[in-house]
This record gives C-alpha cells, sequence and structure tokens, in this order.
C-alpha cells in the first residue's frame, strides 16, 4: 500500500512519519526535489503540478491520494479522480473550502454561526461596505490566505485603499468579514472517514503576526462551549462531505457565542501537540482516516500540553545550533522540520511539554523556544 501525499512540507512529513510506522509506504508529489517529507521516501516525486508527466508517475504509484493543504487547485485533483485513485479530501470538498468566500457562504448556508461577511466589487468603498458591516471590518483574500497573508484590518477610508492594493496585488479575488472583538480563539481537530468520526478536546489559540504561535490543551472553557464547540466542527465538516483530518478554528466572544473563523481540510497546527499528549495523533488518524480504518482514540494521557511553534527569526540556513542548551529540560520535546532556509517568520519547528499545571508548562516552552538558534548568525 502506498500513500501518495500532495505536498512534502511539515506536515507531509509528521503523516508520512505515522505512515512508515505503521507499515505503509509513502510518495510524495511536491513542486522542488529536497522537501522535508520528500528527503524521507524513495518515491519523491518534484515538479510543476501542470507537468502531467511526473504527476502521473506519482498517480501511478499511489494507491490512495491526500494533501497536507488545501491549496492544490480542484481541477488537479478532478484529474486525479478521473484517472481512477481516490482523493481524501476529495475535489468537491477542496471546492467548497479553498475559496474562503464559498467557504463561508457553503457554512452560512448550512446554518453554522460565521461572522458577517460580504463580497467585495469593483464599485464598492469603504463606506459601502461598512454600511454592510460596520466600520471595523477585515478584508482578506478568497484564496492563498494563510499566516497572516491575505488580511487587511480597516477602520478607516485610508486602511481600506492600502488594503485594496496590498491584497489585490496577490491576484485572488476579495471578501470582507464584520471585525470580532472575541475573548479566545479556539480550535478543534476532527477526523472522519466513512466509518465514523472522532474528535480531540478544544484547545486555545494564541496568534502572534497573525501565525498561531501557542497552543494550550485543552483549553480552559466550561464544558457546554467545548461541547457546542465539537457540535458545530462536525457539522461543518458534514457540510462539506470531508473525509481525513480537520482543523476548525472559532472566536469565542464575551457572550459566549462561538463562530466558525476557517476550516482546514488537513493537519493544522493547533493538533501538533496529539503527538506527545494524545493516545492517536492527529497525523496517524489523518491516516487512518483517508485508508478508511478505525479511527484511533483522541483521548489525552496527559492533565495539560503546551505547543510553541518555533518561527524563525533571521535569514539564513535552517539548522539549529544549540540543541544541548535546549535539551538541558527534560520535559521538552523539540520538532525541527527539517527546512533548509530559515526566514522571519517561517515556521522552522515547534516545542511541546505535557504536564500538570497549564501555566508551568507554558512558560517552560516559551523560554525553550526563545532559546533556539536556528540561522547564518546562531554561533554569535
Amino acid at each position: 500500500m502506498v500513500i501518495g501525499i500532495l505536498g512534502g512540507g511539515q506536515l507531509a512529513k509528521m503523516s508520512l512519519l505515522e505512515a512508515v510506522r505503521m507499515g505503509f509506504d509513502v510518495a510524495i508529489f511536491e513542486g522542488f526535489h529536497n522537501s522535508p517529507a520528500g528527503k524521507l521516501t524513495q518515491f519523491n516525486f518534484s515538479g510543476d503540478i501542470e507537468n502531467r508527466e511526473v504527476l502521473d508517475k506519482f498517480i501511478e504509484i499511489s494507491d490512495v491520494i491526500t494533501l497536507e493543504n488545501e491549496f492544490i487547485d480542484e481541477g488537479h485533483l478532478s484529474y486525479i479522480e478521473l484517472k481512477g485513485k481516490k482523493v481524501f479530501p476529495s475535489s468537491n470538498t477542496i471546492k467548497l473550502i479553498q475559496d474562503k468566500f464559498v467557504q463561508k457562504s457553503t457554512l452560512q448556508t448550512a446554518g453554522i454561526p460565521v461572522a458577517p461577511f460580504t463580497e467585495i466589487t469593483q464599485s464598492d468603498s469603504f463606506l459601502s461596505v461598512a454600511k454592510r458591516l460596520g466600520e471595523k471590518f477585515v478584508l482578506k483574500s478568497k484564496k492563498m490566505g494563510y499566516d497572516g497573508y491575505g488580511n487587511h484590518l480597516v477602520e478607516s477610508d485610508s486602511d481600506y485603499k492600502e488594503g485594496l492594493k496590498k491584497l489585490l496585488s496577490r491576484k485572488s479575488e476579495l471578501y470582507a468579514e464584520k471585525f470580532i472583538p472575541f475573548v479566545k480563539e479556539l480550535a478543534i481537530m476532527v477526523a472522519f472517514n466513512k466509518i465514523s468520526h472522532v474528535s480531540y478536546p478544544v484547545v486555545e489559540t494564541e496568534q502572534e503576526n497573525h501565525i498561531c504561535k501557542v497552543v494550550i490543551a485543552p483549553a480552559n472553557i466550561e464544558q457546554r462551549v467545548s461541547d457546542k464547540a465539537t457540535e458545530i466542527a462536525i457539522s461543518a465538516i458534514k457540510a462539506v462531505n470531508g473525509t481525513g483530518i480537520f482543523g476548525i478554528e472559532f472566536f469565542l466572544t464575551a457572550e459566549n457565542e462561538i463562530l466558525v473563523n476557517e476550516m482546514a481540510p488537513r493537519p493544522h497546527n493547533s493538533g501538533h501537540y496529539t503527538i506527545e499528549a494524545c493516545v492517536t495523533s492527529q497525523f496517524e488518524n489523518h491516516i487512518r482516516a483517508v485508508l478508511n480504518l478505525p479511527l484511533g482514540s483522541t483521548k489525552m494521557k496527559t492533565d495539560n500540553a503546551v505547543m510553541v511553534n518555533t518561527l524563525g527569526k533571521i535569514k539564513g540556513t535552517g539548522n539549529i545550533t544549540n540543541y544541548e542548551e535546549i535539551l538541558e529540560d527534560p520535559d521538552i520535546k523539540i520538532h525541527l522540520y527539517g527546512k533548509e532556509e530559515c526566514k522571519p517568520g517561517r515556521k522552522m519547528g515547534h516545542i511541546t511539554v505535557t504536564g500538570k499545571d497549564p501555566k508551568t508548562i507554558l512558560n517552560k516552552a516559551l523560554k525553550a523556544e526563545e532559546k533556539i538558534k536556528i540561522g547564518i548568525n546562531n554561533g554569535k
């Protein structure tokens, strides 16, 4: 059995490691040859996905195909399906998720709570949008919006014009959402296949420059809020006919209203803690889900867990030079993704700490991440 993964970054790498542990082979298709996941398999395909010759070889060797991000055009997934291979999530699911305006429209039609939103047309102005959403809103790219790319906060006419200039340069159509003054950002991972579905604990996330920086599991919220978020997440996945692992992000308001912010049809930052903290990691359940195998337990093995992303601070090589210093604390679990180049804000790895007291383990994780030195100036 060969599992094909479209994408070769850290999410593909961690899924590959679980697949290999379970006895499966993995094929990787990525735009460049030396990807973090591609380096770990003999079935390493690289090139433009428009190159049908290379893509066909990848399709031929793969028994089932999944993906590590939602940015592959659904037309390419349809091509794979026409070749007789199953893709999870399917092209139809990706079609409903990839365009964020379509995603929000699909969820809204299904009765799932989302922030008020509106499409942006050429005739729109700050005033016309503000009339529909209020004078504080967020301009967003319909496609390719991730880690803060494709977002622009608007509170004035000048903000609006600046946002149009910035976001239209990304060659994506735009929509806008009402700004939500949330008290917490929450997230959950849910695995779905034809047999069943399983939900992980609801977690709290903290962002740094629109990039997920900290995940606290479980979230310190009332049980009824957790139960409601889980119910909404399951309904959202059903609305897009999803199969695989899904990450759902929420806004929690002061009135305990839960609004879906985004959904991702793949492993997600907010689920990295599951490697150490849960009976079955999100990556193992990703593999189980796409193979339609019984899904693993999502119970936590520890009282609490904290994950902190290691983001690049300077431009340079992707090597870490001070493992000894980081690993002095025996409770630290470090994951480095094997990226060859470090850039400011780039996800280079993550740290997980488990334990009884959330504040203690959060402090440990943050201190360890702060010490990490990656890049050309590491030794200076």
